[in-house]
């Protein structure tokens, strides 16, 4: 078994034009100073890093993982959320999605594609460039205004839907097999990717693809009632990254899942800072080691009601004292009193 790394801060939520969140230096030494050991980097972020560059230079990447590494932290992956949002988008989202991209291309739904699947190229390429086996990012939607089925959806609209979805990633996926990097999509609503059916269904359209794997985020479970423990078995083998994110569904008389279109606050399922939710992490924690996790912890932030910074601090211990340290021995050894196959074949009496 092996020992998940950790804590890790997903630095989206963050990223700001006030210090010390404005620069890449000053916001992992802050992150450093939460006593977080990694950081998970938004490519979108100018900010944080110019992903250009960090596709084209392996120079600025080491400059950059220096700079982690002086303020005692390390780049754990980047993300592309937003553009993998955009590499495949519904029409009826056209507008409220177009502040995803750069200014040029919006308004212009093919332009602004053809830059979003570049985008998550150029990011799988610094991935390789920083020494990183994995990427985070959306899967986008087509059929997610049909999630519904009403009216009636015709027949083979989501079958089309994700044959498209497909078709689109697999270019990036073999370019993220050709940088040696895993994109692990976040299994999200909003995403045609929301839970582990869709997954399926997205990963035979890719041929089984081994680079289209999941980031398990147990927030995300909760909130659609999934047993977000039993898909940790389930998918053991493609869960490559880890978001620590907590929620609560408290459903009453008035509302339920779909949360009568109120805001965070006043939902029936809202995320909260790590501990003050519902998610067994104890159990969560469990089920990873057992099943030989071998990535980062990491931290995203997302709470309707506790202000981000003590929710940041309170993160980084919350998530060390959940990491187990696996053990290398079995706890009764103490009593083996040594056999060999000639001995075992006796006890059997064969």
């Amino acid at each position: 078994m092996k020992t998940i790394k950790g804590p890790g801060l997903f630095l989206a939520q963050f990223a700001g034009d006030v210090a010390p969140f404005n620069s890449f230096a000053s916001i992992v030494k802050w992150a450093a100073d939460c006593g977080y050991k990694g950081v998970q980097v938004p490519t979108w972020d100018a900010r944080l890093i110019d992903l250009k560059k960090a596709a084209t230079s392996k120079a600025y990447c080491d400059e950059l993982l220096g700079i982690a590494r002086d303020n005692g932290v390390e780049i754990t992956e980047l993300s592309t959320h937003l553009q993998g949002q955009l590499v495949a988008t519904h029409p009826a989202y056209d507008e409220v999605f177009d502040g995803f991209a750069v200014p040029e291309v919006r308004g212009n739904p093919k332009a602004r594609q053809e830059w979003a699947v570049e985008q998550v190229k150029l990011a799988l390429t610094a991935s390789k460039n920083l020494g990183l086996d994995a990427m985070a990012s959306f899967s986008g939607a087509l059929a997610w205004p049909f999630v519904y089925p009403w009216p009636q959806r015709p027949a083979g609209l989501v079958e089309t839907a994700f044959d498209e979805l497909a078709k689109r990633w697999k270019p990036i996926l073999d370019h993220a097999e050709d940088c040696g990097v895993d994109i692990c999509y976040e299994i999200h609503p909003g995403e045609d990717l929301h839970d582990g059916i869709t997954y399926e269904m997205f990963l035979e359209r890719t041929g089984n693809h081994a680079r289209a794997n999941m980031l398990y985020d147990p927030s995300h479970y909760v909130l659609q009632c999934l047993d977000y423990l039993d898909n940790i078995d389930i998918y053991k083998d493609r869960i490559r990254m880890f978001h620590v994110k907590d929620a609560e569904f408290n459903p009453t008389g008035r509302q339920g899942v779909y949360g009568g279109y109120q805001g965070w606050v006043n939902r029936a399922g809202r995320f909260r800072s790590l501990g003050d939710g519902q998610v067994d992490f104890g159990a969560v924690f469990s089920k990873m080691a057992a099943n030989d996790f071998a990535g980062w912890a990491v931290v995203e932030w997302e709470c309707c009601l506790k202000h981000p910074e003590d929710g940041a601090r309170e993160g980084a211990d919350f998530v060390k004292h959940h990491i187990i340290r696996v053990t290398e021995k079995a706890f009764d050894d103490f009593a083996d009193g040594g056999t060999d196959e000639a001995a075992n074949r006796r006890l059997l009496g064969i």
